[in-house]
């Protein structure tokens, strides 16, 4: 590998993303090793050369069977602490999905803010730059870090996706609630322009009370249209299983959902089962592992995410823009 090259490190719970990155790079990860003790404590440490190289580590922060999202955080700063400590030049932390992004203020009397306390766990092993996917609130983790960041969107990859899958029928993107329509809007845009013509906005009335779930209402023309209701995760499923129904209430032809990160937890693959959801689109940023075969896996895409951020890589390590690659 030469030295004019990114020197690519992934973690082994996301070697295979990894190597796809790599791939697209037309390169090869670099060689680590992951010790683990009988005692639960770990290391792991580069085994080839990083002075002063332009580092990039590929981890994707989700807990699954394997890890949960604590020990991927900790070995993934433990590592970053020790190319460091090796002179690399500097480290960007390559994460599709960055967790506790969703706790970015105090919304009640004594809340935690762990999107600024992780942001200060990267700094202090010496991330130079983080990068991340679709993160819930763009301001927040902007402004969380002071270490470099960037951030990458899949509005591109969906509005492609949806463009090839529509052909003529009458579209109209939906918001779950109202606080995610900048989101949808973006995605609204590049939807149109991909398919050349105009597509509907809408949104639903999330607005709770103690017996409310909310999303009952949609805010909007749906009737008679393609629905696709966007949003950064899909949880529990359970607020877009409410949109689905209220879209399906109002007229709407199909319904099909479009999220960056399927986590899928609780009861996902039961609330996501019934015919108001047409299909689901997600990314391979948390691959699927929590739902089982049957309903919603057989109307389940994963779009790809290696290209976008091999792209994003090639260009970090030139020191060109990614304005391009994002409005592309």
């Amino acid at each position: 590998m030469s030295h004019d090259a990114p020197c690519l490190f992934a973690m082994q719970a996301s070697r295979a993303w990894g190597e796809a990155v790599a791939a697209q790079l037309g390169t090869q990860l670099s060689p680590h090793e992951e010790r683990a003790f009988e005692d639960g404590e770990h290391k792991t440490r580069p085994l080839a050369s990083v002075r002063g190289r332009d580092v990039f580590v590929l981890q994707s922060l989700h807990g699954d069977s394997a890890q949960g999202v604590n020990d991927k955080l900790c070995r993934l700063l433990f590592f970053i602490g020790a190319l460091k400590d090796a002179s690399a030049g500097s480290v960007t932390a390559v994460m599709p999905y960055l967790p506790y992004a969703r706790k970015d203020r105090k919304t009640k009397v004594r809340d935690p803010v762990t999107t600024r306390y992780v942001a200060t766990l990267f700094e202090a092993v010496g991330t130079d730059r983080v990068v991340t996917l679709d993160v819930h609130n763009l301001a927040a983790y902007q402004n969380a870090f002071r270490c470099r960041t960037e951030h990458l969107e899949a509005a591109g990859m969906f509005a492609r996706h949806f463009a090839t899958h529509l052909g003529h029928r009458p579209a109209v993107v939906v918001a779950p609630g109202a606080a995610d329509m900048k989101r949808t809007e973006q995605f609204r845009r590049r939807l149109a322009s991909a398919l050349r013509r105009p597509v509907g906005a809408a949104f639903a009335d999330e607005a709770r009370g103690e017996m409310e779930t909310g999303g009952d209402l949609i805010i909007g023309d749906v009737a008679d249209r393609c629905v696709i209701v966007v949003d950064d995760r899909i949880g529990t499923g359970a607020t877009l299983a409410r949109t689905a129904r209220a879209c399906r209430a109002q007229g709407a032809a199909e319904v099909h959902a479009a999220a960056t990160h399927g986590l899928f937890v609780g009861s996902a693959s039961d609330l996501l089962a019934d015919d108001a959801v047409d299909s689901i689109v997600i990314t391979d940023s948390v691959p699927p592992f929590r739902l089982p075969a049957g309903p919603v896996r057989d109307k389940l895409r994963v779009l790809p995410t290696a290209a976008l951020f091999a792209a994003a890589i090639s260009r970090m390590h030139t020191d060109a823009s990614l304005t391009e690659l994002l409005e592309g």
